[in-house]
């Protein structure tokens, strides 16, 4: 393959890869709840993606054919962590074709909760990022912020609240 195509290649694959990675890492938190753990099997279907990335067919949606191995390296990695509880096959494909189901809702929601968060003072903003998007623990971020756990806490507790609330009114303007 030429440098140029692959160059195209490379940057096609980004594009897709970020446009869908939320979604894949959603589906994969449904199996598998540890959110290290999750973060690794995307990493592990990425890399999977981009070996294969010659045969995707660019006429067929890019998230589809990606949830596929997303699916195939859950099932890997399951079946390796046999020492964690896990659902059962059926269970799993249950969830699968549930999630397919919520896709198009959850993205609605994405942009409200986008919304939502720029809407948040700076702290609790920090604090949700730091907690929900980087993985880190209450203690990690107690201390990065020079605060007590138990507030580290309460402030995430009241920003999930908050921002329940500007969704909920959001998506009620959206039916009015």
């Amino acid at each position: 393959m030429p440098q140029a195509d692959s160059s195209n290649d490379q940057e096609r694959f980004t594009r897709l890869l970020l446009e869908s990675e939320p979604v894949i890492l959603r589906s994969i938190l449904v199996s598998i709840p540890h959110r290290a753990d999750a973060r690794e099997i995307l990493q592990e279907t990425a890399v999977a993606l981009w070996r294969q990335f010659d045969t995707y067919d660019s006429n067929r949606p890019f998230l589809n054919w990606a949830m596929g191995y997303a699916r195939i390296e859950t099932r890997r990695f399951l079946a390796r962590e046999s020492r964690r509880a896990q659902l059962s096959r059926k269970a799993i494909e249950a969830l699968e074709q549930e999630m397919q189901g919520t896709q198009a809702f959850d993205s609605g929601l994405e942009a409200h909760l986008a919304t939502c968060l720029g809407k948040l003072n700076e702290k609790p903003r920090r604090l949700v990022q730091g907690y929900y998007h980087e993985g880190h623990s209450p203690k990690v971020l107690s201390q990065r912020e020079n605060r007590s756990v138990e507030a580290i806490y309460k402030t995430i507790q009241r920003a999930r609240r908050d921002l329940q609330a500007c969704i909920e009114r959001q998506l009620n303007s959206e039916l009015a």
